[in-house]
């Protein structure tokens, strides 16, 4: 059989679910090219008539049966897309029943809720979440008087990717101050920073992969330079070890990672949206 599988992420809703599931499963597998597609809204038999045509032709082309990460919860509509003679793995049906089960009632069939507008005072949190990081981005705005978090880091160590990345999927508003030349001359934060002590995290970075980053951004710069990078590397962690800011390194961790880390090591309890 062909190690190229076809895998589709199916979903009567935005396929965020599935996609998060089944990308966790897969990444368990190596040695097969994983083909993967997102097939959102299929909320209709027609779209999943049209969505089973489209992947039985995907496993076709490939050699290989494909595989459905399925997340429509209308039954009918996964029956349709079994047609397509897939893999189905339905990301639902092993904790409906036993759920049904313990809570001693069957479970309401709602298309969306996952990722939905369901709670309009955590969707606006979000939103606030996300303007407050866009604005605090970088320095441009210091008062953290209503941050959460304020991350510390050199320029282009994963600072505002994190950012948003806790303000989109936890609703934390989640500033970050890049560390200039000026404030890595001292083992002492800067003084705008240090009344927010208790929000303070350092990233760092190994000055390697420091220098890849920055030579995408600025190709032979002196900014881009390896040395530049382990002065600035070696100067921003003399200052947060000094200081006793808790840090953690962005070469080999997941944005995911970061933030999980970020949010417990500082006590932030959200649920993820």
């Amino acid at each position: 059989m062909s190690s190229i599988r076809p895998v589709f992420y199916v979903s009567d809703g935005t396929g965020i679910t599935a996609e998060t599931i089944g990308h966790s499963l897969l990444t368990q597998f190596t040695g097969t090219d994983f083909r993967t597609d997102r097939l959102p809204f299929v909320d209709t038999a027609e779209k999943a008539v049209e969505a089973a045509a489209r992947i039985r032709a995907a496993g076709e082309a490939a050699g290989g049966r494909p595989i459905v990460i399925n997340s429509c919860v209308d039954a009918s509509l996964s029956a349709v897309l079994a047609e397509s003679g897939a893999l189905m793995l339905d990301v639902f049906a092993p904790f409906i029943a036993p759920l049904e089960r313990e809570l001693g009632q069957q479970r309401q069939s709602r298309v969306g809720q996952a990722h939905g507008m369901v709670d309009f005072e955590t969707y606006h949190r979000r939103i606030n979440a996300m303007n407050f990081a866009l604005t605090h981005d970088d320095g441009i705005a210091t008062n953290y008087d209503e941050a959460d978090v304020i991350l510390v880091a050199v320029s282009r160590a994963g600072k505002t990717p994190t950012c948003i990345y806790l303000a989109m999927h936890h609703g934390v508003k989640a500033a970050n101050y890049p560390l200039t030349d000026e404030d890595l001359e001292h083992d002492r934060l800067p003084p705008r920073l240090r009344q927010h002590r208790a929000k303070l995290f350092g990233l760092t970075i190994d000055p390697a992969r420091l220098q890849q980053i920055r030579q995408e951004r600025r190709a032979n710069s002196r900014y881009a330079q390896l040395e530049t990078c382990r002065r600035e590397v070696a100067a921003a962690e003399s200052m947060l070890r000094a200081e006793r800011i808790p840090t953690l390194s962005t070469t080999h961790t997941s944005i995911e990672e970061i933030a999980s880390k970020v949010m417990s090591t500082l006590g932030i309890q959200r649920e993820m949206y």
